[in-house]
């Protein structure tokens, strides 16, 4: 029936396509790389910009991401059940295919930590950088754990829904209302559970079609009053107003983007539809859809890679934050997603 969503929904391989291309322009946006008379500076000049804040409450879709996975889990899951796998075999599979693309990231990784180590590098310079560029492995750690935790998750709500998921809202809270009050960021840890995996159980939501049984106004109202909860957690909590500072640990504000994300989704479903009847938009979700983790991993060594060359060619570089550079960033962000590609393809 209409409420229920496509076994094989295109829109949500689409949100996931524009959910990485999104965090890669991002992390462009965020390599502002200058040559000064003490050398090589660093900064994130798209978080320099004083709009920056109040775009993180809109593009900051990393909830979308963990919504859509467990959308896919459940209908992996239930499709699994169907042919007599187990979930436990599920979840192995699921991880594997997550976990092949990182192994070369991290031999990459230590080749080149160990030769920058080893040349007469600022040794300050070469963490900035390798924090900087390893930053998505603490998504995909989190990611491969609530993928891990699916089969369990996906049981309880079927048994009980609304309780499931309250109970992981409630321990979210009280996980940073412990951190709040302990006055320590590592006591958020375990809200990586408690935030992401209550994010994925609104995917289970939306697998059921319960999201698509709402209508507009009512998926639009809980939208309004998600936001509106946001704006006061952020005023009365120990809250940044950038939402990218709510990140690591997570955060109960993500978990309310989650929600309205969600909402936004399902509110776009037919238009969605609709441009994923069109080639252009299939041959897009079908050339980057399958290599998405190799692409969303690989990206930023590579822009570090492009600014080495850069900095290595006898071209002056532009000033970060200059209408020259904020140009130049769009033919960049062509050329990263074409070598990605190229790396994805063995």
């Amino acid at each position: 029936g209409e409420a229920r969503l496509a076994k094989r929904d295109l829109t949500l391989d689409l949100a996931r396509v524009v959910c990485v291309l999104l965090v890669i322009v991002v992390h462009l946006l965020f390599a502002g790389v200058s040559v000064t008379d003490d050398g090589i500076s660093l900064e994130r000049t798209l978080e320099l910009q004083q709009w920056f804040p109040a775009a993180t409450w809109f593009g900051l879709i990393m909830p979308l991401f963990f919504v859509v996975g467990g959308f896919a889990s459940a209908a992996g899951l239930r499709s699994a059940r169907r042919r007599g796998q187990t979930g436990e075999e599920f979840a192995r599979v699921r991880l594997a295919r997550l976990a092949r693309p990182s192994l070369p990231l991290f031999a990459f990784f230590t080749l080149v930590l160990g030769i920058a180590a080893l040349l007469p590098v600022d040794p300050a310079f070469v963490a900035g950088v390798a924090v900087g560029v390893g930053s998505p492995l603490w998504f995909l750690a989190s990611y491969m754990l609530v993928q891990a935790l699916a089969p369990l998750m996906l049981a309880w709500h079927e048994r009980r829904p609304i309780a499931t998921l309250a109970a992981l809202m409630a321990l979210a809270c009280l996980t940073d209302l412990v951190r709040i009050l302990v006055g320590e960021p590592l006591a958020g840890l375990p809200n990586v559970a408690f935030v992401w995996l209550a994010v994925q159980q609104l995917g289970f939501w939306m697998h059921d079609g319960w999201f698509a049984a709402r209508r507009w106004w009512q998926l639009l109202l809980v939208v309004v009053v998600a936001y509106a909860i946001l704006a006061v957690v952020v005023r009365v909590g120990d809250y940044s107003t950038n939402m990218l500072s709510n990140q690591f640990p997570p955060t109960v504000p993500l978990l309310l983007l989650g929600v309205a994300q969600a909402c936004l989704l399902q509110l776009l479903h037919r238009p969605l539809t609709a441009l994923m009847r069109l080639r252009p938009a299939q041959g897009v979700v079908l050339l980057l859809g399958s290599r998405l983790m190799t692409v969303y991993l690989w990206h930023l060594p590579l822009i570090m890679i492009l600014i080495g060359v850069q900095l290595a060619l006898p071209v002056p570089l532009s000033t970060p934050g200059s209408a020259q550079w904020w140009l130049e960033r769009i033919p960049l962000f062509l050329l990263v997603l074409a070598l990605v590609w190229v790396l994805s393809i063995p």
